[in-house]
């Protein structure tokens, strides 16, 4: 299973915006990446996503190709992360919650320029796992 790049785009700079907005803004704006992330992983389908494809120009096969593993992969990340920033923030210690919404940002940004640091990790986690059961 596949999801065409823009609407992979599309979510990365959702991430993108509204953490860097929960950031510099109000911390109570990353309630929405965090809805948006855990609706996805328990859905296996992006809110973010199913409303952009109704804004393609071709149909989606017609686009570049991402996994979609490898997608729920990064969401689970980034999920985790904004969730701990909330945390953070909410008993006080907004270092860490700037820290881990820091590391969100960072990563979306790698992603839309064309680095995926998820991809990294779980080829990384993957190549271990096949090297411990040898």
């Amino acid at each position: 299973m596949s999801i065409p790049k823009p609407l992979v785009q599309l979510n990365q700079l959702f991430i993108l915006v509204t953490v860097l907005l929960g950031l510099l803004v109000s911390s109570y704006i990353l309630i929405l990446p965090l809805t948006i992330g855990i609706i996805t992983l328990v859905t296996k389908s992006n809110p973010v996503i199913l409303i952009g494809k109704r804004f393609l120009n071709k149909p989606g096969k017609d686009y570049p190709q991402e996994d979609k593993a490898q997608q729920l992969f990064n969401q689970w990340i980034a999920t985790i992360c904004i969730g701990l920033a909330i945390l953070f923030f909410s008993i006080g210690i907004n270092w860490a919650a700037y820290l881990f919404g820091s590391m969100v940002i960072a990563a979306s940004g790698l992603a839309l320029a064309g680095y995926c640091i998820g991809c990294t990790i779980r080829y990384r986690y993957i190549m271990w796992k096949h090297k411990v059961r040898q």
